[in-house]
């Protein structure tokens, strides 16, 4: 995995502004001092019983992890444990204590309020989920989380919950559809409707989100907003998992980020933006499990985009993203006379630097007028800055919205050789570039983060 200080530089290359790290690495923390980035950082599961016994020991972790590097690392959250009531269940008596234990130490650093503490919750304590009205978390797990909950209302801190529409489709058994769940347009007979609220629902991840708001009001707390702390789609899976596809991946994470960002909200809560985190930054290819467990990140280890988001109309949210990129290509079945002349054109008094045509050299291959002419063409069109009227080239040549580069040869129009290396990174050129990561064990550090008000990014679960 790439080093810290490689970690944040591709963050600020891709200008991610929030991100979450599963424990309080130092070196991370240090990596990440000065750069101004919000950070959650967590209290790891092997640690929460300590914790929960000890005030003594909760403020020496405060102390070695948080105090050690305000206020130059701006964290502003600790998640103390991770989904505790599913995973590690016979550390759930004492989650609240460990919850209140790093309160009072932050509390008496003045820390408090700009530290806010929570635990992140995997949905399925959810049961019944829908319709959302009728949803309710587990009984069983009532006696932790009424005061989990008093808690979060007292601290003015939020629900952490962990939100994958991935896992409810695949569990569904065909109940759930694709679209609904890859947050694809669905015609108004195909949306879910609430019998009880009748509020429409239509994609997975807002139905949710509901339901723990709806769960939450059912124990008498209404005003305890929710951040999702995960979500995300693997973009490869074992042949039992035929859904787990760079198409869906890209589809979902695209459709999030622009959902999260026109700060909609949810049918039950349309004023209210769920900040929220994709996960995850960096695929794990050293992770045991089924391929689909490796293959969540935006980026591989080398920084390179898995694929690229398809985002326009949201801003720019990653360096990588898709905003208003095109691109200048050769057409097909045109003139050859026509199109050699608007080749020699481009090269010549055009001024575009065909170097890299040249025999022996990125481009050359193939070595066809057509493949040559759009390398020219995409160079001179991004070289006038896609101005109105410079990929026309006498009717030969058309815009298009997919990359036509290709092994080596990198078009401009996708970064070409003036991408930078930013600590063993290749970033595209970006104005305002940024990105961020996170992970669970040793190898991966951290969340993205998208957030609903400001257009920010991080990563290993993005908070939107």
């Amino acid at each position: 995995m790439p080093s810290p200080t490689q970690v944040v530089g591709l963050l600020k290359a891709q200008n991610i502004r929030h991100i979450r790290l599963y424990d309080a690495d130092r070196a991370m923390l240090l990596a990440l001092a000065n750069t101004g980035i919000h950070v959650t950082v967590s209290v790891p599961n092997d640690q929460l019983l300590g914790i929960g016994q000890s005030n003594a020991t909760a403020a020496n972790w405060v102390s070695r992890n948080v105090l050690a590097h305000v206020p130059a690392t701006n964290i502003t959250a600790i998640a103390v444990g991770s989904e505790v009531l599913t995973t590690l269940s016979n550390a759930a008596p004492i989650l609240v204590s460990a919850m209140k234990f790093i309160q009072s130490a932050l509390v008496a650093s003045n820390l408090d309020s700009q530290i806010k503490v929570s635990t992140p919750h995997s949905s399925f304590i959810i049961l019944d989920s829908f319709p959302p009205s009728q949803a309710f978390f587990n009984r069983t797990w009532d006696p932790v989380m009424v005061p989990l909950l008093k808690f979060l209302q007292s601290t003015g801190s939020y629900l952490m919950l962990n939100v994958y529409p991935y896992y409810d489709y695949m569990q569904s058994n065909g109940v759930i559809p694709l679209d609904y769940a890859l947050f694809r347009p669905l015609p108004p007979n195909k949306e879910a409707v609430d019998a009880n609220t009748l509020l429409h629902y239509t994609n997975v991840f807002d139905a949710i989100v509901d339901a723990a708001y709806f769960s939450m009001s059912y124990l008498n707390f209404t005003n305890i907003p929710v951040v999702v702390t995960e979500s995300g789609w693997p973009s490869k899976g074992e042949s039992s998992e035929p859904d787990a596809t760079l198409d869906n991946a890209n589809t979902f994470n695209s459709n999030l980020i622009k959902h999260v960002l026109n700060n909609t909200g949810t049918p039950k809560n349309p004023r209210i933006a769920v900040s929220t985190y994709i996960y995850e930054l960096y695929n794990e290819d050293l992770r045991p499990g089924p391929t689909s467990e490796k293959s969540w990140g935006l980026f591989d280890a080398s920084g390179i985009p898995v694929y690229i988001l398809h985002l326009t109309g949201s801003g720019t949210v990653l360096a990588n993203d898709t905003t208003n990129q095109t691109y200048c290509v050769a057409r097909d079945g045109v003139d050859p006379k026509m199109l050699q002349a608007a080749l020699d054109w481009a090269c010549g008094p055009g001024k575009v630097d065909c170097s890299p045509l040249l025999q022996g050299q990125s481009c050359y291959e193939p070595d066809t007028v057509i493949a040559h002419s759009t390398y020219a063409f995409d160079a001179y069109y991004h070289r006038m800055a896609k101005a109105e009227g410079t990929c026309n080239f006498n009717g030969v040549a058309s815009i298009a919205t997919t990359d036509p580069s290709h092994g080596s040869c990198r078009f401009p129009g996708s970064g070409g050789r003036n991408g930078t290396f930013v600590n063993g990174t290749e970033l595209a050129p970006s104005s305002n570039s940024t990105s961020s990561g996170c992970s669970s064990q040793h190898y991966y550090y951290g969340d993205a983060f998208v957030r609903s008000t400001v257009v920010v990014l991080l990563l290993n679960a993005m908070f939107l």
